[in-house]
């Protein structure tokens, strides 16, 4: 199986702060399986480090003010681009992300408080069709399979 897996939670060190989100239940599941690594913050042309960002009255701007909306989406389009490209059956990404949150975001008031909703880029793959987790997700799907094997449904 492909699967899309956000880069900073196989340890590239991508993240606004410059570190990673290492993962070692999603390295795990990941294992033996096609893995294409992205950060759609990178490809937008973000540095690392960077000012944190969420997601403002549907405007991704950073901490700062400072609107990074047109970054944020141009990432998302290009690591959908090679999502599609690869034939990617399922995404992996990083909870809480602009970019990358599944489940829930945080609310655009830099403190930390999340709400329902979805990044950028996880919304463009969940619009294309394809089946993304967040990486929280990951331990309750493995006990939930009956013979211990990492499996994607």
């Amino acid at each position: 199986m492909k699967i899309l897996v956000s880069a900073c939670l196989l340890g590239e060190n991508c993240k606004y702060s410059g570190g990673n989100n290492y993962n070692q239940t999603v390295c795990d599941f990941a294992r033996g399986h096609q893995v294409i690594p992205v950060c759609p913050e990178v490809l937008g042309g973000l540095p690392t480090p960077r000012c944190p960002a969420e997601i403002v009255q549907g405007v991704v701007t950073n901490k700062e003010g400072i609107n990074v909306d047109r970054e944020f989406r141009a990432g998302a389009a290009k690591a959908l681009a090679i999502a599609k490209e690869n034939g990617v059956e399922l995404a992996i990404l990083q909870s809480r992300s602009p970019s990358c949150g599944v489940k829930d975001i945080y609310d655009g008031t830099f403190s930390g408080t999340k709400i329902p909703g979805q990044g950028v880029f996880a919304k463009m793959l969940m619009d294309e069709g394809i089946r993304v987790l967040d990486a929280g997700e990951l331990p309750e799907i493995i006990l939930k399979n009956e013979d211990g094997k990492c499996q994607s449904d």
